[in-house]
């Protein structure tokens, strides 16, 4: 979708008072003939020459070129200042260098607990320009807006189901700009995606493709690996793998920018992150256990081999078994023995010992423990009389339960998925891993949760896997692929 293209040097426009204007996530050219050619990016669409509005930055120069009012921005300058006084680490100061010089284009690509943030208020600062700062979650934006609030001190927007209200400095989320963007698109100067890893999902990504901010930011920790031209097949065949169709890291290069500075977790371990170690304990299901996975392993990949569905359908044969499940018996049955399989390896009670046993032993140390589901959330809950944090939680219980962590109130929280990125978790310096997907994004997600820096505390992460089944594929995929 991504265009280069040439400015004419020789004018073209052949109506009298042509001009450019934002409409509805669009670029439109008002009073410039069919006849007349201008940047590739430009479709005739009723009448008029129209274009994606993500554009603006690269057809900028050919509206000046050709004498065209441009009528697009409608963003102010910031007034704000910078009242945050702490001098940037070396590497928080590289990265907004490197941003800068990419023409305020581009993604940072840092650790849970390295500062990322702190980066992008210093960006703001820079800039100061009308910024809009995405985030996923609702608790990010209230976390967001705290932190932009005492950085800057004046008034400070927010935009999402319970309260809208617009100001140059706005914070709000991607399902709330996503619905929002063509009024959004022609008010700021610079977009922040913060957990920039999920803008290319289906709908997300129109954000940035309707906006017409020419200053971008994206942040993560988790930045999406380059889609190799082919892959060879897991070991294991993709259980529990997810296996979107687009390349999402070409996605973000399009919309937002390319990495322009990345820093990994070991480059910053020891100074500015805490040193760490990991290990791997390993657990055997139980004699029922085995029979029952066993059985229903047989009839999972029975299925896929008989009906051979990775040699037609490829990468997308577990999608297809899903959508053959909808009509046809065997993949039912099959689609039913996947998810025994997965509960078996979730919740296997061998796991509930192994936690038994790290709880004593670190009974001196705050702990995070991460499950797959809730349901093993919950068990583990009642179990040991410790606080479960899941999507059913509510705000102000959440919040009670961190800040009672905290304090110290709490030895253990255990909880299935909201705790793995984004939300400021309370240090914490023990992990333990007993389920998750194959996923190494989640996995350095989990990993980050311990990382923050707290004197010269060792941080360790636990994962609890069962022999002789798909966990143990599961933890050798998501182990991170060192970068050369």
């Amino acid at each position: 979708m991504w265009y280069t293209f040439n400015v004419p040097t020789e004018p073209n426009i052949l109506e009298p008072n042509p001009r450019a204007y934002f409409h509805g996530g669009t670029l439109v050219l008002e009073d410039v003939s069919r006849a007349a050619q201008p940047p590739r990016c430009f479709e005739w669409v009723k009448g008029k020459w129209r274009c994606p509005a993500v554009y603006y930055r690269l057809v900028q120069p050919w509206l000046a070129g050709q004498g065209i009012k441009n009528g697009v921005p409608r963003w102010s300058k910031l007034s704000a200042v910078l009242a945050d006084g702490r001098v940037p680490h070396p590497y928080q100061t590289e990265a907004l260098r490197a941003w800068q010089a990419a023409e305020q284009w581009g993604s940072v690509v840092l650790p849970t607990g390295a500062g990322k943030t702190f980066v992008a208020l210093h960006a703001i600062a820079a800039c100061g320009v009308s910024t809009l700062v995405v985030v996923p979650t609702v608790d990010l934006l209230h976390q967001w807006y705290a932190r932009l609030d005492n950085a800057f001190g004046g008034p400070v927007g927010v935009w999402y189901g319970q309260e809208k209200r617009l100001e140059p400095l706005t914070v709000t989320t991607y399902p709330s700009a996503w619905a929002n963007a063509e009024m959004f698109g022609d008010k700021f100067k610079l977009l922040i995606f913060d957990e920039i890893h999920h803008l290319p999902a289906p709908s997300w990504h129109e954000i940035a493709l309707m906006c017409a901010a020419p200053f971008r930011l994206g942040l993560t920790a988790t930045y999406p690996e380059k889609r190799p031209a082919e892959r060879k097949a897991a070991p294991q065949p993709g259980l529990f793998d997810d296996s979107p169709a687009a390349d999402p890291a070409r996605l973000l290069a399009e919309l937002v920018g390319p990495v322009v500075y990345r820093k990994q977790i070991d480059e910053l371990t020891g100074e500015q992150l805490a040193e760490y170690r990991t290990e791997r304990i390993r657990i055997d299901l139980t004699p029922e256990e085995r029979a029952r996975y066993d059985a229903a392993y047989g009839i999972y990949t029975g299925y896929v081999r008989e009906a051979r569905l990775r040699e037609s359908h490829g990468p997308g044969w577990w999608h297809e078994m899903t959508r053959q499940s909808a009509y046809r018996a065997e993949a039912r049955r099959a689609k039913v023995a996947e998810l025994v399989v997965k509960e078996i390896v979730y919740r296997a009670q061998g796991k509930l010992a192994a936690l038994d046993h790290l709880l004593r032993e670190h009974r001196a140390e705050q702990m995070l423990v991460f499950t797959a589901d809730n349901h093993f959330a919950y068990t583990i809950a009642r179990r040991h009389l410790i606080p479960a944090i899941t999507h059913q939680t509510g705000a102000a219980e959440r919040k009670s339960i961190l800040e009672q962590f905290q304090q110290g109130e709490y030895r253990a929280i255990v909880t299935s998925k909201v705790l793995n990125e984004g939300i400021d978790v309370p240090e914490a310096k023990v992990a333990v891993v007993l389920g998750g997907s194959s996923s190494a994004r989640e996995y350095i997600q989990r990993l980050g949760r311990i990382l923050r820096k707290r004197g010269n505390a060792q941080a360790v992460l636990y994962e609890v896997i069962a022999r002789k089944t798909v966990d143990e594929g599961m933890a050798q995929r998501r182990k991170p692929r060192k970068e050369g």
